[in-house]
């Protein structure tokens, strides 16, 4: 059955190919759509006649004063998997519109083909997210093992979480492109692959076919690559480690934090990678906040001061590549060293002071998402 919403869609498709009036109608003859608004919602007996006999039907002028709404014309029965699901109604001579019948009627039923297919997706993608996010709220519940099994997911493969964020996502992706990341080749049928919101996915990798870091690592990364020339955006994964189905939610938490460690510098990050930023993503926002302020806050507003220590530590304290990468000559790094250091009253030479000046840096990263080291 035509719902109105795409009937008003194939309204305007074929507005578009011809300028004759048109209406779509459902298959007990109401008018659903019509290129002129006062016929919607009457009664069209000639489209009820086409339903029922499932062929195409000629309306004369004669006919007009026999058959009750209709115009002369022709009715043209919409198949879908072999039933008829509606019909399109053409207005005017019948021999001069005959003839662009049948594409209208193929361009409709393409239409309506289009749009169950990316209504079938929207459900299975919507099904699949909610399962997930059941699986890992409640691995234990009783009926996760039928939906898996419905879903055709095996829920005794152990598994790897990966998150791939979309960071310069402007407005949400369309349906189409969505269906094109999913397609992607290179994930297992194994691989549980769901949309996150508008601006996440959710790999659940099945272990047993890469066990090996630099295989998963290549993979992920390739899809990143995929994404952004598909999509124009720049993404970025965290990958937790491996776990089987009943704590997935472990594996999924693991790669939640390493993600928050990806950025331009590295856009594939592994949880078992991460060392001080297990730290420092326990630790409370306002004590970073607190902490920044007390070390490196004198030089927040100073561009090349804070350019110029985060190049230092980049570089491990070497004088001479910081100078080289960032282009000017050694004498003006020197003097901005000493001006970082005359202005917050920490050396960066000292071990104690760069260690606290390192993890001021590190906190503002987090708080900023600046990266700048």
């Amino acid at each position: 059955m035509l719902q109105p919403e795409l009937a008003g869609k194939i309204i305007n498709e074929i507005r578009k190919v011809i300028g004759e009036d048109a209406i779509v109608a459902s298959t007990d003859g109401t008018i659903i759509a019509s290129t002129d608004p006062a016929r919607t919602g009457s009664f069209h007996e000639g489209t009820l006649i086409a339903a029922i006999e499932k062929r195409k039907i000629i309306i004369t002028q004669e006919d007009e004063t026999k058959l009750k709404g209709v115009r002369a014309g022709i009715n043209l029965p919409i198949f879908f998997q072999h039933d008829v699901v509606g019909i399109v109604g053409i207005t005017g001579d019948p021999e001069a519109v005959t003839p662009l019948g049948e594409v209208i009627r193929k361009m409709t039923e393409l239409l309506i083909m289009e749009n169950y297919y990316s209504s079938q997706f929207e459900w299975q993608s919507r099904a699949l997210e909610a399962f997930v996010a059941d699986w890992l709220q409640a691995p234990g519940e009783e009926t996760l093992m039928d939906r898996a099994r419905l879903l055709g997911i095996d829920m005794a493969l152990e598994r790897m979480a990966a998150i791939i964020a979309f960071r310069n996502i402007s407005q949400p992706l369309s349906r189409e492109t969505w269906s094109a990341l999913f397609s992607w080749p290179h994930f297992s049928k194994t691989d549980v692959v769901t949309r996150w919101g508008n601006s996440r996915i959710v790999v659940l990798l099945d272990h047993s076919l890469s066990p090996a870091r630099d295989e998963i690592e290549r993979k992920i990364a390739s899809f990143c690559d995929f994404t952004e020339a598909l999509a124009g955006i720049t993404p970025v994964a965290g990958i937790g480690q491996s776990a089987p189905a009943g704590t997935i939610k472990e594996s999924y938490f693991h790669a939640g934090r390493a993600l928050k460690n990806a950025g331009t510098s590295r856009k594939v990050v592994f949880d078992e990678d991460l060392t001080l930023e297990m730290l420092i993503d326990g630790l409370n926002a306002e004590i970073k906040i607190d902490f920044v302020r007390r070390t490196i806050g004198p030089i927040l507003e100073e561009v090349d001061l804070l350019e110029t220590l985060a190049e230092f530590f980049r570089q491990n304290k070497s004088f001479k590549k910081t100078a080289e990468q960032m282009h000017i000559h050694i004498n003006t790094l020197h003097y901005r060293l000493k001006k970082i250091e005359e202005m917050t009253k920490l050396n960066p030479g000292r071990t104690s002071d760069f260690t606290a000046m390192f993890l001021a840096m590190l906190f503002l990263d987090k708080n900023t998402n600046n990266n700048l080291i």
